[in-house]
């Protein structure tokens, strides 16, 4: 055997010297509605692939995962990414647990030998996503699509029924929102954009966007993240006839502090900090742009059309002759459509899946105070998570709705630092996420798991002293 294969035949065995499944350990709830599943999982892109083969590893199988999104489609890299390339660097190995044959680099080099991993800089994003697809087939992991979560109801302590549109609902003791980077709050969206146009005229770079359909036009960028230069390019690469990028800024950002949080431990011992180094931490971190990718930049920025404009923050839009009037500190310009790359905003309240826990959830605002002069709206409305990414209340009497609720996905950036919001941080987060869990668990049952290990007395020592007579003798 050969190529994926041998691989996979590779990973069964090593899956085996780890002793890698067996019998669950948790104990099953009985509930008059149906099966009661011990996690379900909020989310089928890595975050929510890793965490549940980490909950595998650790004995519990008694798991769903559900996505709203078409089979092969979950997260962004065939849906809305458009970089070329992943930006982080290819020997992360961020999900396959330690487990050699379960990583990015074997499949690669399973299917393109050693000297196509040598000859590889960055990992392509179509390549990322069919190791994703390989990662949930070859692992059998119970990944249900087209289901999309609406809310979230607690019901007695450590049970939740979980609404999907147009199905049967679920009942979960654990619930863990494994839902990317805007799984925490939502797409910002500037007033004055969505004041002023119709839908039709804009799009945030979170959508799909059909650029082939604008060949020929011309279109303005708002934001000059890394986001805005990987549209920039798509863009030109489809037709489109020409593409303004405006910043704010008057210079292009060129800090990628995730760099240096790989190089130095920050991604795995950030937890550890006390909260105001969290706190300065995150506002500098926050402050800066993530800068495009140095090939995206020269290959978007060589193409006719492309334009940049530096010190030039949008003051007004209007729409005027289906066209889109844009107004900026140097003059007007008129474009045919307008692409918003513009972030997110991390608040529980604009998630409708909490609609009825949300203003029970602990903020940063609600537990820690910055030095006068100091305070980031950005971070205090980020949620306050414990040590395993669980959501923890305000107020201690609505601790009962929270407990079972995990956010592993971009709200818990403050919190636990680059951990789901990032593949720099999910090898050292994964392993926090899945204790945490297992530990509610356990914990949860603790009284029935003492008294049984209390009353256990199966002997396992079967032998004898003085040795019996032989009867023969």
């Amino acid at each position: 055997m050969t190529g994926l294969p041998a691989l996979e035949a590779d990973l069964a065995r090593q899956l085996a010297l780890i002793g890698h499944g067996g019998a669950d350990w948790t104990r099953p709830r009985a509930h008059p509605d149906g099966h009661v599943h011990d996690v379900v999982i909020i989310g089928g892109g890595q975050s929510g692939l890793a965490v549940a083969f980490g909950l595998r590893r650790e004995r519990v199988s008694n798991i769903a995962i559900i996505d709203e999104n078409p089979a092969g489609y979950e997260g962004p890299w065939d849906t809305y990414a458009r970089m070329i390339t992943l930006r982080t660097p290819k020997g992360l190995n961020p999900i396959d647990f330690g487990v050699p044959a379960l990583s990015f680099r074997a499949w690669y080099e399973a299917q393109h030998g050693t000297e196509g991993w040598d000859a590889l800089d960055k990992i392509p994003r179509g390549d990322w996503m069919a190791y994703l697809r390989w990662y949930r087939r070859v692992l059998a992991l119970p990944v249900r699509n087209d289901a999309k979560l609406d809310l979230i109801e607690p019901l007695e302590q450590g049970l939740y029924r979980l609404h999907i549109a147009g199905q049967a609902p679920l009942l979960a003791r654990k619930v863990v929102l494994a839902t990317g980077i805007q799984g925490g709050g939502e797409w910002h969206v500037p007033p004055m954009i969505g004041n002023a146009l119709p839908r039709n005229f804009y799009a945030h770079t979170s959508e799909p966007i059909d650029y082939a359909a604008l060949a020929g036009k011309r279109i303005g960028i708002l934001g000059g993240g890394a986001s805005a230069f990987d549209n920039a390019n798509a863009a030109l690469e489809s037709g489109v006839a020409a593409v303004d990028v405006f910043l704010r800024r008057k210079v292009l950002p060129r800090i990628n502090p995730i760099r240096h949080m790989e190089r130095v431990g920050f991604t795995g011992r950030y937890p550890a900090l006390a909260d105001a180094d969290k706190y300065a931490v995150m506002a500098a971190f926050l402050g800066h742009n993530q800068p495009p990718t140095n090939d995206i930049f020269a290959r978007a920025s060589a193409k006719p059309g492309f334009a940049l404009h530096l010190g030039a923050p949008w003051l007004s839009v209007a729409n005027e002759d289906d066209k889109v009037r844009v107004t900026t500190p140097h003059g007007e310009h008129v474009f045919d459509f307008v692409v918003l790359s513009t972030g997110l905003v991390s608040d529980s309240s604009l998630r409708p899946e909490l609609k009825m826990v949300a203003g029970k959830i602990a903020r940063w605002a609600d537990r820690y105070t910055p030095p006068v002069g100091q305070a980031n709206a950005l971070i205090d409305a980020h949620p306050y998570l414990g040590t395993g990414f669980e959501l923890l209340p305000r107020d201690p009497a609505d601790g009962p709705d929270l407990h079972g609720l995990f956010a592993f996905n971009y709200a818990a950036l403050v919190s636990l630092g680059l951990s789901a919001s990032a593949l720099s941080g999910l090898r050292t987060a994964l392993p926090r996420v899945v204790k945490g869990i297992t530990d509610q668990l356990f914990l949860d049952d603790r009284e029935s798991l003492v008294a049984d290990l209390l009353a256990y007395d199966e002997a396992e020592f079967v032998g004898e002293w003085p040795p019996a007579q032989d009867a023969t003798a």
